[in-house]
């Protein structure tokens, strides 16, 4: 449920804080008063599309924080989950919106910076706003078919989940089929090119460290004059001077000395060890250095060659990847797509089959999906029709008619949402023939066919919070009555805001709010009081009359107390 609404900077509002409860929370106050601002803010903090206009006039940024307290098991703390933000012992969402003066907004969850797709997709399972604009749903036909699915409930919707899912994977066999499905000369042209494209790979020889070990090489026989310089220089201090300097004479000789006297001494004898040592590991080095002397090369050609080689290596990078490994791998790709070309006759003839074999389980699954919607949308006709009784509109005859959609071929015309269109049908005198509901209904009319529909919704959505924005438009009188006593009724199990202008919705209250405008020399601003006892006599006595009198507050207290009553 929705616990607190804070608003700063926002429209008219300068700064507020709304505590809700449970059950029947009423917004009332004059026309113009910011009743709908409230709405706006809300709409806000839930992630419909921000508007700079609703920054407050001088303020550089507006901010909406709406606060909610949700069930352990719910599907909200799975998606807060997916998104990686964090649980609170006390099962508190918080959604907040920042919008800044130069258009840019800012989206948190918990505190946590979010995109608003996010935010949406948490907030519809918190909230559900119906007003005046949300009757548009009613008027777009395409909506009836996601209102009686809704009604259906798991039995619809398990069915609806089958048939997008098989019609997903006819969309991907068909994408399949077209790709492959080309022209003879398309595809004959395709292969001349791809075997083009393999061959010149295949001739090339590459392998994985190939361009690593020539770039090596290269640098090698480029300095290869200054290599063998510094391993001649080397060896010849080593084992190979005239002037018998060399270093592994000296440790010979070292060492032949130091073998005469070693049986003297430990110490002796150690010294012997080392230099004997020494020398072994010298003569060894000095091999090594005179063999790979030996096979350094001053061969211009190679260079040559190495070059070659590289320029091959590059060409082909430039076509086919930016790397060997890369270039290798297009290589299988496009023997793959050889094959799959070479035998596409074979396969089109299994993609065609296969999605033949789809066609037909999703037409099964999709003509059992419009038997369960007719079925259901017998139950939801009835149950509508009872409560529109109850609302004051006895006239009306209502229908729900499920039409299956067929191709030129006379076939089912397969979608994924089955082979239905759905149409709400209405008739709202006697004697006069069914027509669709938005050509006919007026928008007294149009409210109480959206209450009633959230009445019998309300327990399938599942959604805690229902906010209706004048939803009493058009009525009056008696079916005021009715529609406060039906929205009393569905606060019983899900927390009701309603904003009203009729006193006989606003007596039926558990809390009770009047927005005002407040206008003083320098600023307007609107300010929000949660209203005690004898406030609500007062402000149900302004609904009355306008004008306040002994005759309407004692009104006023007259519907307060039967409301007190009735809901006991």
């Amino acid at each position: 449920m929705l616990l607190e609404l804070k608003v700063k900077n926002f429209a008219l509002i300068d700064e507020l804080s709304m505590q809700f409860s449970e059950g029947l929370n009423i917004l009332s106050g004059e026309t113009g008063a910011g009743k709908s601002i409230i709405i706006d803010a809300v709409n806000m903090a839930i992630g419909e599309r921000a508007d700079r206009e609703f920054v407050r006039s001088g303020c550089n940024k507006c901010t909406v924080q709406a606060v909610f307290r949700v069930s352990k098991n719910s599907v909200i703390l799975e998606r807060t989950d997916e998104l990686g933000i964090e649980k609170n012992e006390e099962d508190i969402i918080i959604l907040m919106r920042e919008i800044y003066s130069n258009g840019r907004s800012v989206c948190r969850i918990n505190g946590i910076i979010v995109t608003r797709g996010a935010l949406k997709s948490v907030s519809e399972k918190l909230i559900d706003i119906h007003g005046q604009h949300n009757h548009q749903s009613l008027l777009n036909q395409n909506s009836h078919i996601d209102i009686l699915d809704s009604f259906g409930g798991k039995s619809i919707q398990e069915q609806a989940s089958k048939v997008a899912s098989k019609y997903a994977t006819l969309a991907l066999l068909k994408k399949q089929l077209n790709e492959i499905s080309v022209d003879e000369k398309e595809r004959m042209r395709k292969i001349d090119m791809l075997k083009f494209q393999a061959r010149e790979i295949d001739e090339s020889n590459l392998t994985i460290k190939e361009e690593e070990d020539l770039n090596s090489q290269k640098k090698l026989v480029i300095n290869a004059e200054k290599i063998y310089s510094a391993l001649a220089n080397s060896y010849e201090k080593l084992a190979d001077s005239d002037l018998n300097l060399a270093i592994l004479d000296n440790l010979a000789f070292i060492t032949q000395n130091l073998g005469d006297v070693k049986t003297f001494d430990s110490e002796l004898k150690k010294f012997y060890d080392s230099f004997e040592e020494v020398q072994f590991k010298l003569q060894d080095l000095a091999w090594e250095i005179r063999e790979y002397k030996e096979q350094v090369e001053f061969d211009p050609n190679i260079i040559d060659e190495i070059e070659e080689r590289l320029d091959i290596i590059s060409r082909l990078k430039r076509k086919y990847g930016i790397s060997v490994k890369e270039i290798l791998e297009y290589r299988k790709k496009i023997v793959n797509e050889l094959e799959d070309l070479i035998n596409s006759d074979a396969k089109i003839d299994k993609l065609k089959e296969e999605v033949e074999i789809t066609e037909k389980e999703l037409e099964k699954l999709s003509v059992s999906l419009s038997e369960t919607r007719k079925f259901v949308s017998l139950t939801l006709n009835k149950s509508l029709m009872k409560i529109l009784e109850e609302l004051n509109m006895k006239k009306v005859s209502f229908s729900i008619s499920i039409k299956q959609l067929k191709s030129e071929n006379l076939k089912y015309k397969l979608t994924s949402r089955g082979i239905d269109t759905v149409t709400f049908l209405i008739s709202t005198n006697v004697g006069e023939p069914l027509k669709p509901l938005s050509k006919v209904a007026s928008g007294g009319e149009m409210s109480r066919i959206m209450l009633a529909l959230k009445t019998i919704l309300a327990d399938t959505d599942k959604i805690a919070c229902l906010i209706f924005d004048e939803i009493d438009t058009g009525v009056s009188g008696r079916t005021a009555q009715i529609v406060g006593e039906k929205l009393y009724q569905i606060s019983r199990n899900h927390q009701v805001v309603c904003i009203t202008h009729l006193p006989q919705i606003a007596c039926l209250a558990d809390s009770h709010f009047l927005i005002e405008k407040i206008t003083n020399d320098t600023a307007t601003n609107t300010k929000i009081d949660k209203l005690n006892k004898n406030k609500i006599i007062l402000e149900i006595g302004r609904l009355l009359g306008g004008k306040l009198t002994e005759i309407t507050l004692k009104h006023a207290k007259e519907m307060i107390d039967q409301a007190s009553s009735k809901k006991r």
